[in-house]
Parts: C-alpha cells; structure tokens; sequence
C-alpha cells in the first residue's frame, strides 16, 4: 500500500456529489480531495472555494484523465455513465459509481465486457445499505442458519417528499426500488427470478399521473418472497426498515430509537405518539454507511483492490429495475433473465 493518501475526483455536485466531496475533504483517511467536476461550473467553483481551492473541471472527462487523480467517484446522472465509467476502464482508474451503473442492460454489459478485458476490476457500485452495520449483521445472522432457511423478507422504503417534478412512476422504480432489489440479492446470496409491481390507489400529494405508493414483490430463484413498498411522498420523514423472516426466526432492522422512550398524547389531545424522531432524508438515515462505504472503497483502491458491490451487481439490479417497470405497466410478474457477458478480445 503506499504512503500517500489516495487523491479522488469526484464527477457531479448535487446533493449526492457535495455529500461526498465533503467526506472526502473531512472525514476520510488515507484520501485527499484531488478535483470535482460539474457542467455547472459555479456550483462547482462555490463549493471548491468551500472545501479549501481543490481544482475544477467542467468537463468530466478532463477530470477522468486528470494526472492529478488516482480514483474516481461518479455521482453524475445514469445518463453519462456509460461514457465516464469506459474512459475510467481505459486509464485502469478505480472508480465508485453511484447506482444506477448504466440506465439499460446493454450498456451496463458493455462496461463489464470492458472491465473484464482490461483484466481487473476496477468497478465498486454505490448500494451503501450494504455498508450500513444493521443491514451487516442481519446478513452475518441470516448467514449463519441459526434460524434454517430465510423464507420472507418485507422491505419499507419511504421518502418525505419528492421535489422533482420530473420524478415520475418509472423512476420509483429504477431510482428507489433499485435499493431494495440489492438488499434482496444482497441478504439472500440469491438473484431474483420475477418481479410484479402492484399499483394501490395514489396519494393526494403524489404529482398527477404518479403511482405513490408502490408494492412490489420479488420470487427468489429459491422461492423465497419479498415485499417492498416504495412510498416517495410519505409526507412523514425518511424511514427504511427490512425484517427477515426464516423458519425458526425472524429480526428487524431499521426501527428509530433515541436515547429514551417516552409515549404521550398527542399536541392536539388526540392519539399518542413517541418521543423519537424520524430522518427528514438518506444522508442522515446512513451517514455512517456511507462514510464506511467510501472509507472502504478508499482503503481497497490503494491495495489495488475491489470491495463490495460490482459492476455485476449494477448490472443485475438494472435488469430487475427494467423488468419492474414493464410489470409497472401490465401489472402482470414480469420474468428476470440475465445474461452473462461475452469478453472481447
């Protein structure tokens, strides 16, 4: 491993992007900010001013090819992976892609036939639960079969509120469901055969023609069921919670808890409620999962090395995704096929 830190650029600076810029300036080891690189380039320019003058690129690609930077984190649109992700592969750069991969199957295969030409992996995709110790020790507990088979999972994934106008059904989907599809590869060891996604009646605060909330349900290639809801306008806070359910047993994760418990009436005399908060977004619910998750990543590219989540992994979870939103349509269980890549030499 060498001795100097590992100098990171990080492509894209919304909300994601800064998140991370500011981890890496702050809060990670053995890892300096190197550049950041947005087509906005005065949001870029405000928060390197912020983070202490690192370099600015308006160009990803320039970023890419930067002498100056050793990995890459990429929280740019699904959109321009494709390209970002194969000018990493060419200059042999680690890289941490925040889902999704690629946006369809045929690209996200185009990367690996790629990576796996170049002969080493180089791809770690960013499905932080993985990361987040409660999700590790439900998988270290399923695992170990001391409770025999794991027959059912239940997955709740809700948001505030979503601002994005352009958010629509099929991004529910591709941009929400995609976490709890790899929490079910991921906690069952398993891939996904079918995957049908109902549409119950809309909230009022979803935008006109939104399907919100969502229920899907996942049959495992052992047979194993999952059930998720997927709920982006829940209007009460950013709650995700799994409970694993096998023969013997069963465990939940993901349940708030403070300091005390306390139970009361509630501010208008009417229904009770508890003294504990709710996580207004994902930065807070898995803080700590992703500052372990980019600690990791950044540990394991200075060994030359790859952990969790591949660029098979993304590929997967955007077959399931695209299979989900034909399911949207019909609302009929739509079929998961995957297909393993050829390497051209």
């Amino acid at each position: 491993m060498p001795d100097d830190p590992l100098r990171v650029g990080v492509v894209g600076v919304g909300v994601m992007g800064a998140d991370h810029a500011r981890r890496l300036a702050g809060r990670i080891a053995n890892a300096t900010l190197a550049a950041i690189a947005d087509p906005d380039r005065d949001r870029a320019q405000e928060l390197a001013t912020q983070l202490g003058g690192v370099r600015v690129h308006a160009d990803p690609l320039e970023l890419i090819r930067d002498d100056g930077v050793d990995a890459v984190l990429l929280a740019s649109p699904g959109s321009v992976h494709t390209e970002q992700l194969l000018a990493c592969i060419e200059r042999g750069t680690p890289v941490l892609c925040e889902k999704p991969l690629t946006m369809d199957s045929e690209s996200s295969l185009q990367v690996i036939e790629a990576e796996r030409a170049a002969g080493r992996s180089l791809i770690q995709v960013g499905f932080m639960r993985r990361f987040d110790p409660e999700y590790m020790r439900l998988k270290q507990l399923l695992d170990s079969g001391r409770w025999g088979r794991t027959l059912l999972l239940h997955q709740t994934h809700r948001n505030l509120t979503v601002p994005n106008p352009h958010f629509r059904s099929e991004m529910i989907v591709r941009d929400s469901l995609v976490h709890e599809v790899d929490c079910a590869r991921f906690l069952l060891g398993e891939e996904i055969a079918s995957v049908q996604v109902i549409s119950p009646t809309p909230t009022r605060h979803a935008l006109k023609g939104v399907v919100d909330p969502q229920v899907s349900i996942f049959r495992m290639a052992s047979g194993a069921v999952v059930t998720n809801e997927v709920f982006v306008n829940s209007r009460t806070g950013y709650e995700v919670r799994c409970e694993a359910v096998a023969e013997t047993g069963s465990a939940i994760i993901g349940r708030p808890s403070s300091g005390i418990y306390t139970t009361g009436v509630g501010p208008d005399g009417g229904e009770g409620t508890w003294g504990g908060g709710i996580d207004p977004d994902y930065r807070t619910r898995f803080e700590r999962a992703y500052d372990i998750e980019v600690q990791a990543w950044v540990d394991a590219s200075r060994r030359g090395e790859l952990v969790g989540p591949t660029s098979w992994d993304g590929y997967a979870s955007t077959v399931v995704c695209t299979a989900g939103m034909e399911s949207l349509s019909t609302g009929a269980p739509v079929d998961v096929v995957l297909r393993a890549p050829v390497t051209r030499t």
